[in-house]
């Protein structure tokens, strides 16, 4: 990372890391550009934002008349509680999978590459719905350029294998290893579920190619939290393959067998991405009626009062002086200010000034 960068440089930065949305991240790396320290030891720094800029520049004006261009959009808006990246060699089963999970009518077949788009669908869990986005194959040959920029407001991924296949290491070291050339990593960490003492102690150790400590630090680093899928297990795949599969890979990936075609293990995957990810429902109500308990605000455990009200509306964000709490760690009614964390199931009564 070169020295000397500006506090205005390392605010837009923050800001970029932190964008959901693919015009925030525009604007974002704009303000990087503007505002990078312009000398020698920040030449590629400056050359890789120009360069992101001109794609999501190029891709927010696809389909727009008037545009540069026509045609379709490789960046998904995120929606419901997560965005989940299918991702995986061909053949593996993925577009079956991600058709099972979210009803999606995405494009099958029994030949390689036939997923050519990012394709979203909606997992639900409970009162929540988790974005599985399936994504076209990595080989060692063939991977969309288009990958990064629809990665980048990803949550996790699911690492989809035919452990079957005799050449499933190889395909999933050749996925990490393209992967990593965008600076893209697979991580064993997810934030809800207990490791082992042992990975404790390679917290350092966060993805599956080795970087240099510097590394970490990189603006367009990404790191996602992957979880190993043994799909097909209706042709045998088991439980001892898939922890054979890890050992090999060296990760200790979360992992679990599916079977696209009679369901198999597919009921599992909303629990787990649930409590991995430590996702927080809150339900909302005004003063004096009834709270609505159809579809719940989610955010993160940690988070606060205050981001579920940049949720709900960002005048109300702006405008909060404290809210009225039900749940299981407050009395009901309880009045906390906007910093006050929140915890799954809490009822939430927002007041302004």
């Amino acid at each position: 990372m070169p020295a000397n960068l500006s506090p205005e440089y390392k605010k837009a930065e923050q800001g970029f890391r932190a964008a959901r949305e693919p015009r925030d991240r525009l604007d974002a790396l704009k303000e990087m550009l503007r505002t990078i320290p312009k000398h020698k030891g920040t030449e590629h720094l400056q050359a890789d934002i120009k360069s992101r800029i001109k794609d999501l520049s190029e891709d927010l004006s696809a389909g727009k008349k008037g545009g540069r261009r026509t045609g379709p959009s490789y960046t998904v808006r995120p929606d419901g509680a997560a965005q989940i990246a299918l991702i995986g060699p061909p053949n593996a089963g993925k577009s079956s999978l991600h058709a099972r999970l979210t009803g999606s009518r995405t494009n099958i077949g029994p030949y390689p590459l036939t997923t050519r788009l990012p394709i979203p669908g909606m997992l639900p869990f409970e009162d929540v719905y988790f974005q599985l986005v399936d994504l076209p194959p990595i080989t060692a040959d063939y991977m969309e350029n288009w990958i990064v920029q629809t990665l980048q407001p990803t949550d996790a991924v699911m690492l989809v294998v035919d452990v079957s296949d005799p050449a499933c290491v190889d395909q999933v070291q050749t996925i990490a290893s393209r992967l990593a050339e965008k600076k893209i990593f697979f991580s064993e960490h997810w934030p809800g579920l207990e490791q082992p003492p042992e990975a404790r102690r390679r917290k350092r150790r966060r993805s599956h190619t080795a970087q240099p400590v510097d590394a970490i630090d990189d603006p367009f680093r990404i790191d996602l939290p992957a979880l190993l899928v043994a799909n097909k297990s209706d042709l045998d795949a088991n439980s001892d393959e898939v922890a054979v599969l890890g050992e090999l890979l060296g990760m200790k990936f979360p992992a679990g067998t599916t079977s696209a075609t009679t369901g198999e293990g597919c009921d599992s995957i909303g629990p787990l991405l649930f409590e991995g990810l430590k996702i927080v429902r809150v339900y909302t109500k005004v003063p004096g009626q009834p709270a609505k308990k159809d579809r719940p605000y989610t955010v993160r455990h940690g988070q606060t009062i205050f981001d579920v009200a940049r949720l709900v509306h960002k005048d109300i964000a702006s405008g909060l002086k404290f809210a009225r709490v039900w749940g299981a760690n407050v009395y009901d009614g309880q009045q906390v200010g906007p910093e006050h964390p929140v915890d799954d199931a809490d009822t939430v009564e927002l007041h302004m000034r």
